[in-house]
């Protein structure tokens, strides 16, 4: 996924339900609004006072519609209520058989750990139809989990473990955020969960895909001892912004350029 929308395309299995939630309170809310707007105007006009002498006619109680209205709309409430009830305690209950991967937030990077020893730093790879069970904890202030495709977002609190699950139906890479304000930099504690095929991830799994490339090595050894604190943004001429800078030239102090390499 390249672009975040309100509602981004739906890839877990939480997220369908949610979606349908969702959507329903949209319309009901849409169409409560809009026939009162219509009773309000249609009254207003047909209605109105026509002459300075006019006495309006006394309306007696409708007992049949007054219970209409207070009934219908109780057994409504109620039923959203039941069905939001019963999708919290789904969320809030992981499966015994869901994955379990360890989750440290810091400024401003994810640090993820698999049981199996595999670590990454803002990625986060995924078999698609298991159920993933993340136990996160926070370093240093509050920082928030949140994959907005699969409709999940837990608080990450420091000096206290939080959990969270999801189940991914789609093979896919997704955005991950950081969803709580954590800092100057807090914009820049971005990732990826990469969800995958059960065999693609077994085969990453098993080949030390968490240590990646020569690239992703940097990448991780660049965020792990806090060099993208000060040059992963432009920091007022204090600190140069190394992001993309290999193979462009740089002017050196002296006044010579050379391509970084």
């Amino acid at each position: 996924m390249d672009s975040i929308q309100l509602l981004p395309q739906s890839a877990s299995s939480i997220a369908g339900e949610w979606n349908w939630l969702f959507w329903m309170l949209v319309a009901l809310c849409g169409f409560v609004a809009a026939a009162i707007a219509v009773v309000l105007i249609t009254w207003t006009i047909r209605y109105h006072r026509k002459s300075e002498n006019e006495l309006p006619r006394q309306i007696e109680g409708n007992y049949k519609l007054e219970t209409a209205w207070t009934i219908i709309p109780l057994f409504i409430f109620f039923g959203i209520y039941g069905w939001a009830s019963k999708m919290y305690f789904e969320i809030e209950r992981p499966p015994n058989n869901a994955r379990t991967i360890y989750v440290v937030g810091k400024q401003w990077m994810w640090k993820l750990q698999y049981t199996t020893g595999q670590r990454e730093i803002n990625t986060l790879h995924v078999p698609v139809g298991e159920p993933i069970k993340l136990v996160m904890t926070s370093q240093d202030v509050i920082h928030s989990f949140y994959i907005p495709a699969f409709r999940v977002k837990q608080d990450v609190l420091p000096r206290r473990y939080t959990t969270l699950w999801f189940q991914a139906t789609k093979a896919g890479r997704y955005h991950l955020f950081c969803a709580e304000y954590c800092g100057t930099k807090h914009s820049g504690m971005i990732g990826w969960v990469y969800a995958m095929e059960p065999h693609d991830f077994q085969i990453w799994l098993e080949h030390g895909g968490a240590e990646g490339s020569l690239a992703s090595t940097g990448e991780k050894l660049f965020h792990q001892f806090g060099c993208s604190n000060c040059h992963h943004f432009e920091t007022q001429g204090r600190c140069p912004m190394l992001r993309d800078l290999y193979g462009r030239p740089v002017r050196l102090q002296g006044g010579q350029i050379i391509t970084a390499d």
